[in-house]
């Protein structure tokens, strides 16, 4: 084991975050925890708009305050030109912008990216959009559920021949921001190698597309295509939920080792043999047939008696869980994954860490989200702003009061 160090990874680094929401805070989360110094530019008239979102307390919201942890928030009215003309210091001495407001906002403020990189040559811009900086769909806004239905996610989620299903969180956000948080290191590495910055174009669309990976396989190799099969995998079985005497539950026998102990935990000798049932790929063309003959032996015990046995014998399974259960599993809370923060108003929030695990440069959790314009004085001031300034600029209408 190697020395833990007290700086994580991107000590040093200042992110301006210009965003709504999910997929630009989210990716600001990121780095967040990376050790960046997160600068949330918010307009002075509610902020994000997340803050709004239940539940609420003493007007504060549990789900910004987790969502935007170890930021600092900076009220400033870009509408304005004495803020547009703050936001363009922030901007210069800034590594890094991410951004995920209405395509073409920024540049109706006198913002656009290609002006803020010519006065920061060494600048990461990251626009995170609908559908991109270009192509027929740029200007079209976009919300996760409109991306899921284009993307083709939810034709592929649900029942065989439901209704369409989105998936049950905001996949194409989150993606995106992920998308948006690899992309920006490696931005940031390229600057380090090149002393050049530059402009990250990320779509929630494409991001959402990207996932299709059997999918691409299937049709671009038979033309057919994939549709909703519920739990099912769409190339191998048993890879599904099966049905036990009171619950169901998950398993996946799809390798040769883990078919034959599949077979012979469950008294499926008679499986194990037939040809229908050969290899992953054959179960999978025969499914409609196997996952009844599995069924007939499952449904006449509780889950927990098949999963004791069948992980005993080594083949993958487990439990439905709803988040109670996962907020409670002894296992996160063994790995110490979820994570107490302090805030003003809402007291402790416990929330979730993060998965990123570093050895010698771990992630850091400080404090819950900010309250709106909690830092105006302390950011202005560190770009050279007197009390004075300050106070005059919150006169103005320019910056909150907070």
């Amino acid at each position: 084991m190697g020395d833990v160090l007290a700086d994580p990874p991107l000590r040093g680094i200042r992110v301006i975050e210009v965003g709504n929401y999910m997929a630009g805070p989210f990716c600001g989360m990121q780095l967040a925890d990376l050790g960046a110094d997160i600068v949330k530019v918010e307009s002075p008239r509610g902020g994000d708009f997340a803050r709004l979102l239940e539940p609420l307390a003493n007007g504060e919201s549990g789900n910004f305050a987790r969502l935007n942890r170890d930021k600092r928030s900076l009220a400033i009215d870009l509408k304005h030109a004495e803020g547009r003309e703050v936001f363009r210091r922030l901007a210069r001495d800034a590594d890094v912008i991410v951004e995920n407001l209405r395509p073409g906002t920024m540049n109706e403020l006198g913002l656009s990216p290609r002006s803020l990189l010519n006065s920061n040559p060494r600048l990461v811009y990251v626009a995170l959009t609908g559908f991109g900086l270009d192509g027929p769909y740029a200007d079209r806004p976009a919300l996760d559920i409109i991306v899921q239905g284009l993307s083709g996610l939810m034709s592929v989620t649900g029942e065989e021949g439901g209704a369409p299903v989105k998936v049950g969180v905001s996949i194409a956000d989150l993606t995106a921001a992920l998308y948006a948080t690899v992309a920006t290191l490696a931005a940031l590495r390229a600057r380090d190698r090149d002393g050049a910055g530059q402009l990250v174009d990320v779509s929630m669309f494409e991001s959402a597309v990207s996932l299709a990976v059997w999918e691409a396989g299937i049709h671009f190799t038979t033309g057919e295509v994939p549709r909703a099969a519920g739990s099912a995998h769409k190339l191998v079985a048993p890879y599904q939920a099966v049905a036990a005497s009171d619950r169901p539950f998950t398993l996946g026998a799809t390798t040769p080792a883990n078919w034959t102990a599949f077979c012979r935990t469950l008294g499926l000798g008679s499986l194990e043999h037939d040809p229908r049932y050969a290899d992953a790929n054959s179960r999978q063309r025969h499914r409609a047939q196997l996952v009844p003959a599995i069924e007939a032996v499952t449904r006449t015990r509780p889950a927990a008696h098949w999963l004791g046995l069948l992980r005993a014998a080594g083949v993958p399974c487990g439990e439905i869980a709803d988040y109670r259960d996962v907020f409670n599993d002894t296992h996160l809370r063994a790995r110490g994954f979820f994570v107490d923060l302090p805030h003003p108003v809402l007291g402790t929030l416990r929330g979730l860490g993060s998965p990123l695990r570093l050895e010698r440069t771990p992630v850091r959790h400080q404090r819950a989200g900010p309250r709106l314009g909690e830092h105006n004085a302390d950011v202005l001031r560190e770009l050279g702003c007197t009390d004075a300034d300050v106070a005059r600029l919150v006169r103005d209408g320019v910056i909150t009061s907070a």
